[in-house]
């Protein structure tokens, strides 16, 4: 393997990073509070809005249903709206951030939904705020749980920004399909594979290590 070849590789990885960080601080910063609103809205909820809980759920179960490389194609006037272009990582980010984040909210509205009512209900007898309740009860008591599924969240990112590589987004999918693929560079396909493999097991491994350190409190 090249000099060159090395030094592509480098920075095809630090794109996929920079790609996948950014993408889902977007989907913890939105999804979190849909999951929250989801939960909270329900009819006897603590936020009751049923109608517009239901609108935003199916809004949710919709952007689900897209397969990634679909939602990538449907979102490039938006993409380009908003990035400005629809190539390169700054144009990968907002389709990994559309798709990470219905997924991760309803992944934290599992663990939400979890929490014993009988913990809601005396945070309210003692005269709680329903704000305070979110913060203090809901979201601590969830924790676990939503770090897990944001966890899974950016396994499936990892795995969506190379394919995002293949249509010009850069990073590490992008470097697989143009020189290891089109050029039958089978070296250059295992090198991906492997650092790919690694940062999966890595993302897993920090994940699994700070639900477990949460559950042991």
């Amino acid at each position: 393997m090249t000099p060159q070849m090395i030094d592509r590789l480098v920075q095809a990885f630090l794109d996929t990073l920079f790609m996948v960080g950014v993408s889902a601080g977007i989907a913890v910063l939105a999804g979190i509070p849909l999951a929250v609103f989801l939960v909270t809205s329900e009819r006897g909820g603590i936020f009751p809005a049923p109608r517009l809980g239901r609108v935003l759920g199916t809004l949710v179960n919709g952007f689900r249903a897209v397969p990634f490389i679909v939602l990538l194609v449907a979102l490039i006037p938006f993409t380009r709206l908003v990035a400005g272009t629809t190539i390169g990582v700054w144009a990968a980010i907002v389709p990994l951030a559309v798709s990470a984040t219905p997924f991760f909210a309803r992944i934290a509205e599992v663990s939400l939904r979890e929490i014993d009512p009988g913990l809601i209900e005396a945070a309210q007898s003692i005269g709680c705020k329903r704000w305070h309740i979110v913060r203090h009860v809901l979201l601590p008591e969830a924790l676990p749980g939503i770090i897990g599924g944001f966890t899974i969240t950016v396994v499936s990112m990892i795995g969506a920004s190379a394919m995002a590589g293949a249509v010009g987004a850069g990073g590490l999918g992008d470097v697989a399909i143009r020189y290891g693929y089109q050029r039958f560079d089978t070296l250059v396909m295992l090198v991906v594979i492997a650092i790919l493999i690694t940062l999966v097991c890595a993302v897993q491994f920090a994940g699994d290590t700070a639900v477990r350190r949460l559950r042991a409190r």
